[in-house]
């Protein structure tokens, strides 16, 4: 099973081989912090990339962090929400 996680390749993959490792974590481990760039944000949310930087100038949408120059959004972060926004 974990060569089959290994295997995927995109946003999927990293979402799998992280639903995995906090399905075998018990209550004492630590998790790390998984990082998406733009693109990968873009791919998950299924929207253009241009729409995410329209909302990081508008200082609405999810939330960012800046590393430098680089932008990277905490899965973590995100889920959170994308529950918040979610209607019905």
């Amino acid at each position: 099973m974990p060569g089959q996680i290994r295997a995927r390749r995109g946003i999927v993959g990293l979402l799998t081989a992280f639903a995995v490792h906090l399905l075998c974590m018990d209550a004492t481990t630590q998790i790390t912090p998984t990082f998406l760039t733009q693109r990968e944000l873009s791919e998950l949310l299924r929207m253009p990339e241009r729409t995410l930087e329209d909302w990081r100038l508008m200082q609405t949408g999810p939330p960012y962090i800046k590393l430098g120059r680089l932008v990277r959004y905490d899965v973590h972060d995100v889920l959170t929400w994308v529950r918040e926004h979610r209607h019905g």
